[in-house]
């Protein structure tokens, strides 16, 4: 018959690096503790001795100084012992987590190959050097349109210099004639009074008796509205 004495035990799962990591801290600071208590009392052991006179009792007291030098010797040895089991895990921990973050950085990197290689399927560089030339084309074209739209009618292209200075003197003649009578524009200048003489064709008045005496001149004479009279035609018998 079998007999069951106990239930098996489950396996403990190993600790992680920070754990082991922070449980040698905790070693270690307890060690710490005790050595600055063996400073402690080996400086009190200090000051009997210089206190007491050589002799036995000054022998009995740095016979107790020297077990607590080595007890303080057996934790410096375990102390250093504790750093040196940190800094391994440490490189350790170091270690893992640099191969984590490696894994991480191809995991993104294969994901984004993947996603890349289906973005391209879409496009072909063909494609797109079609497209650049037909954009070219019709930016030429679009350029031509424009010129055309923008050209000007009846303009005469084969003026030269000598053209372009004898419009100008031309241009300036005309300013000046515009400007004489104390500089008022010809189409600003008060209209003239008609020569009715002229329009009427009239004789001129006759030389003799009816001549105006000299020294004295003719002084026109004008009707009631104002204009030159009309000289009357003598009546001869």
């Amino acid at each position: 018959m079998r007999r069951v004495f106990g239930a098996k035990k489950e396996k403990e799962p190993p600790p992680s690096i920070q754990d082991a990591s922070d449980r040698i801290n905790k070693r270690g600071e307890n060690v710490d503790e005790k050595i600055k208590k063996l400073d402690a009392e080996l400086s009190r052991y200090k000051e009997q001795i210089k206190k007491t006179r050589p002799g036995p009792a000054q022998e009995a007291v740095k016979a107790r100084a020297m077990r607590v030098l080595k007890q303080k010797r057996m934790y410096e040895g375990q102390l250093d012992m504790l750093y040196n089991q940190t800094f391994n895990l440490d490189q350790v921990g170091f270690a893992t987590e640099g191969i984590k973050d490696a894994q991480q950085t191809m995991s993104a990197l294969k994901s984004a190959n993947k996603e890349l290689k289906g973005m391209m399927k879409t496009l072909n560089i063909q494609d797109i050097d079609n497209m650049q030339d037909e954009m070219m084309d019709l930016m030429d074209v679009s350029n031509e349109i424009q010129e055309s739209l923008g050209r000007s009618y009846n303009i005469p292209d084969d003026i030269d210099e000598e053209d372009l200075m004898g419009e100008l003197d031309a241009l300036e003649a005309d300013m000046g004639t515009e400007t004489e009578s104390d500089g008022v524009p010809s189409y600003l200048q008060p209209d003239k009074e008609p020569d009715l003489d002229a329009e009427l064709n009239l004789p001129s008045a006759p030389i003799g008796q009816g001549a105006a005496p000299p020294g004295r001149h003719n002084v026109p004479v004008e009707d009631e509205l104002g204009f030159p009279a009309v000289p009357r035609a003598s009546i001869r018998g």
